[in-house]
């Protein structure tokens, strides 16, 4: 299972091509900066691990392939999508399927 990263982009991506909502392959350039703490074994271990920037290269949908039919949507398309009630999601967004919760 994939682990979140603090100070990584938490957008949310719309394929309209196919539909998609939950899996793009996303590339990105990070640019960070660490503190390397290595114990007496040689171990490393990184701390305080800071993003300065990052730069979104590519988004390419996983079902369908396609990278130009993908498309970031608004913070209230998303929470809406997520079900924040304070979005409005009981009105879906435009075009966006919004699929109850199994």
């Amino acid at each position: 299972m994939g682990d979140t990263i603090a100070g990584v982009s938490t957008s949310r991506y719309r394929c309209t091509a196919c539909g998609n909502l939950t899996r793009f392959d996303v590339t990105t350039s990070r640019r960070t900066r660490a503190y390397h703490h290595y114990s007496v074994g040689g171990d490393l271990q990184i701390e305080d691990l800071e993003v300065l920037s990052e730069t979104i290269e590519d988004v390419a949908c996983r079902w369908c392939g396609t990278g130009g039919s993908v498309i970031e949507m608004s913070p209230e398309d998303a929470a809406a999508i997520a079900g924040d009630p304070a979005a409005g999601a009981d009105a879906a967004p435009d075009g966006v399927p919004v699929v109850p919760p199994l």
